[in-house]
């Protein structure tokens, strides 16, 4: 059983590192694309901007691993910026094509008075529609951090969360899974989510 971890200078990678190792879970941070292509799950993490992100991906060429590797059937699991590359495109400072594995396009949050940008803190979760990693989540709290929402049909969006609008807090699509949260931040919760994930790529 290997997790692999994208590498691609993405902010988070230790946390998520340190997450999966507490629910024992060894776990490899690599932009090999042989180590990628034969993994059993991926992980996509991320901190920053969209464009900057698929930048950063298309120069390590690894877009076209990930693809081929999600089109092998394995298992993908993006954490924040790592879900919102999902989509086909980010509109985050410029227009930026995403991986296009989720129909839909990263759009900015509208700040208000009461729910200002960026949206920082722990808010509770509503399942939509179950997965394979969405047990035992409703009404659980979990830790955001971001600026942009992923705005995706109602047919991917398997949990929400309400900050002045029902954010898609975890998507998926076949073998693509998204959280717009960080799991690696969120207590017991979040660990059960990678536990949940890890399964998932135990049985491919």
């Amino acid at each position: 059983m290997k997790i692999i971890v994208i590498d691609y200078d993405a902010g988070n990678t230790a946390n998520v590192l340190r997450a999966l190792s507490k629910i024992g879970m060894p776990a490899e941070l690599s932009q090999e694309a042989s180590k990628i292509l034969t993994a059993d799950g991926l992980i996509l993490p991320g901190v920053g901007a969209y464009p900057a992100a698929m930048a950063e991906l298309h120069k390590r060429g690894l877009v076209s691993v990930i693809k081929e590797a999600v089109a092998q059937g394995t298992p993908l699991l993006g954490i924040c910026l790592g879900m919102q590359v999902l989509t086909e495109v980010g509109l985050e400072h410029q227009e930026t094509e995403g991986f296009g594995f989720i129909p839909g396009v990263c759009r900015p949050i509208k700040a208000t008075k009461t729910m200002p940008v960026p949206h920082i803190g722990w808010n509770d979760l509503s399942v939509i529609q179950d997965s394979p990693l969405t047990d035992g989540l409703a009404r659980q709290s979990v830790y955001f951090v971001h600026s942009y929402f992923t705005d995706v049909p109602k047919a991917y969006i398997d949990v929400t969360t309400d900050y002045g609008m029902a954010i898609p807090a975890m998507i998926h699509k076949d073998n693509v899974y998204g959280a717009q949260f960080h799991p690696e931040k969120s207590g017991d919760v979040g660990l059960g989510i990678l536990k949940a994930f890890t399964q998932l790529c135990e049985q491919k």
